[in-house]
C-alpha cells in the first residue's frame, strides 16, 4: 500500500512539474497560434467597442469565439478606456496581445506592445468628418419610400438572408427600397467589410490615377525591389492579384495572412519581402498582402505623410458622404487596405452606387476613365473569376451558373460580407454579417431572389430616363 501511495505522490509531483513547465513555456515562448488568436481577439473587440459602441463581452462571444477556432473560447479580454487599449490573453494569463484605439483612424493591433510608436505613427490632426444629415439617401440618411413588400419578405427569410445577417440594404434606381437589420444592429452601426475593403482601397488608388500620380503600367514600385526581378511588377499586376509574389492566404492555421495582420506591427514587411514564385501577370494568387502593398504604394505617391493619412477621407469618403467610414491602419502607419474598413450599411451602399455610376458623383468624375471598367473586366490568370480592379466576377461560381445577369460584379468579405452591383438592373445589394464560409452561405441566392421580386423592366425610353436621373444624383 505504501508503495502505491509513493507512486501516486510521485505521479502527482510529476504532473505538477509538467503543469509548471507548460505554464512557464506558454508564458515565455507562447506558440504563434495563441498569439494570433489573442491578436485577433484584441483587434476585433477594440474596433467594435470604440467604433461601433458595442459591449466587449458581446463582441468577444459573438464575433470572436462563436464562429472561430475552439481555442478562442479560452481567450479573455480587458478594456482600458482611460488609455484606449484592449488586451487579450489566452486563459486570461498567456500570450498577451494588444490593440490601441487612435480616434478617427480606428484601432490597430500592437503585437510588439510598443504603444508609443503606434500612437506616434498617425497624425494628431485627423481629417474633419462631415456630419450626416436628414436629406434623402444618398445625399443624406433619409428614407422616404415605403419598404418594397416582396423584397422585405425575402429579407425576413433566414434561408435567403443567411445566418447571422446583420444588415441588408437594397438600392434600386439610386434609392434605398428596402433594408433589414439583425438583432442589436441598425442603420447607424458601423460594420466591418473585411476584404470588401480591398475594392475601396483600389478606388482610393483610382482617385490618384485621375490626377496622373500613378498608372496601371507603373513598375519599380518599392525601393527595396530595385535591381530585383520584383521591379518588373506593375500596378496592374497587383490590382489583378497576379504579382507573382508568394503569399499564403490560409486562415485555418498560422499563415502569411495571419502573421501579417496580428504578429507584425509593420504589415508591409512580409509581402514586400516575399519571394517571386511566378512571373508577373502569369499566376493568380489571392493575397491580402497585395492589397497592403497597394496601400503603401499609393500613400507614397500622395506626396507627404499628413496628406496621405487624410487622402481616403478627403478624396473619397467626404465627397460621397460616407460619414461613418473608418479606414484603419497598421501600427506603423500603413492603411490596412486588405481588411479593415468599418462603415454603416448605408455608407457601403453609397460606395456601391458610386461604382454603379462609373466613378461619377454629383456630376463630377472621381475615378479615372476606365477604372470601374477594370473592376468589371476578368483576368485570364484567374479563369475569369477575379477582375483587374480588386473585385470579383464569380465568387464561388459564375453568374451564369446562378442565373444572374452577366454584368454582375462583386465585393466580398471573409465572413459573409458582400456587395452585388448589377448595372443592367440598376441594382445594388449590400449584405453584412458574420457568416463564416463553413456555413456554405452563398449571397447569389439573395441576389437572385431579389432580382426575381423586382418589377418588370419598363420601356426603353423610361429606362433611359431613369438611368440619366441616377447618373445625375449626388
Amino acid at each position: 500500500m505504501r508503495i502505491v501511495l509513493r507512486i501516486l505522490k510521485a505521479l502527482a509531483l510529476l504532473l505538477v512539474l509538467v503543469v509548471i513547465a507548460a505554464a512557464g513555456w506558454l508564458f515565455i515562448r507562447p506558440p504563434e497560434l495563441l498569439r494570433v488568436g489573442d491578436g485577433y481577439a484584441a483587434k476585433i473587440v477594440c474596433s467594435n467597442v470604440f467604433i461601433a459602441g458595442r459591449g466587449a463581452e458581446d463582441v468577444l462571444h459573438d464575433d470572436v469565439q462563436a464562429p472561430g477556432n475552439p481555442l478562442l473560447r479560452l481567450v479573455r479580454v480587458s478594456v482600458d478606456r482611460d488609455n484606449d487599449r484592449v488586451t487579450a490573453r489566452f486563459m486570461g494569463l498567456f500570450a498577451p496581445s494588444y490593440a490601441l484605439y487612435r480616434g478617427a483612424f480606428g484601432c490597430t493591433s500592437v503585437p510588439d506592445g510598443n504603444f508609443e510608436a503606434a500612437a506616434n505613427a498617425v497624425p494628431f490632426d485627423p481629417p474633419a468628418k462631415v456630419q450626416a444629415n436628414d436629406a434623402l439617401w444618398p445625399e443624406g440618411e433619409g428614407i422616404d419610400n415605403p419598404a418594397d413588400g416582396k423584397i422585405a419578405a425575402l429579407l425576413a427569410d433566414a434561408g435567403v438572408a443567411g445566418p447571422a445577417m446583420r444588415a441588408i440594404v437594397v438600392v434600386r434606381n439610386g434609392r434605398i427600397v428596402t433594408e433589414a437589420y439583425g438583432p442589436g444592429f441598425s442603420a447607424k452601426t458601423p460594420l466591418i467589410g473585411w476584404s470588401m475593403t480591398k475594392t475601396v482601397n483600389a478606388a482610393v488608388l483610382g482617385r490618384l490615377m485621375l490626377g496622373g500620380k500613378i498608372s496601371f503600367d507603373d513598375d519599380n514600385l518599392l525601393a527595396q525591389w530595385k535591381n530585383d526581378t520584383r521591379a518588373r511588377i506593375k500596378v496592374s499586376d497587383l490590382l489583378g492579384m497576379e504579382s507573382g509574389l508568394a503569399f499564403n492566404e490560409d486562415y485555418g492555421d498560422v499563415a502569411d495572412v495571419t502573421r501579417m495582420l496580428y504578429l507584425d506591427p509593420d504589415m508591409v514587411s512580409l509581402p514586400a519581402n516575399a519571394p517571386m514564385e511566378a512571373a508577373p501577370g502569369q499566376r493568380f494568387r489571392y493575397s491580402s498582402g497585395t492589397a497592403v502593398l497597394l496601400s503603401r504604394i499609393w500613400m507614397d505617391r500622395v506626396g507627404n505623410a499628413q496628406a496621405a493619412f487624410s487622402y481616403p477621407h478627403d478624396a473619397l469618403f467626404s465627397p460621397l458622404g460616407m460619414t461613418s467610414a473608418v479606414f484603419e491602419l497598421d501600427a506603423r502607419g500603413t492603411f490596412a487596405g486588405s481588411s479593415y474598413l468599418y462603415a454603416t450599411a448605408h455608407d457601403w451602399a453609397r460606395f456601391g452606387q458610386f461604382l454603379l455610376q462609373d466613378g461619377v458623383w454629383n456630376g463630377q468624375r472621381l475615378l479615372a476613365e476606365g477604372f470601374v471598367g477594370a473592376m468589371r473586366t476578368p483576368t485570364a490568370a484567374s479563369d475569369g473569376r477575379y477582375t483587374q480592379g480588386q473585385a470579383w466576377l464569380a465568387p464561388g461560381g459564375s453568374s451564369a451558373a446562378f442565373g444572374l445577369p452577366e454584368d454582375t460584379f462583386w465585393l466580398t468579405g471573409h465572413d459573409g460580407q458582400s456587395m452585388a452591383i448589377v448595372p443592367s438592373a440598376n441594382l445594388i445589394v449590400v449584405r453584412l454579417g458574420l457568416t463564416p464560409s463553413r456555413l456554405d452561405y452563398q449571397p447569389q441566392v439573395l441576389l437572385k431572389a431579389i432580382l426575381a421580386a423586382l418589377p418588370q423592366p419598363r420601356g426603353p425610353q423610361q429606362q433611359a430616363g431613369s438611368q440619366r436621373q441616377t447618373q445625375s444624383q449626388p
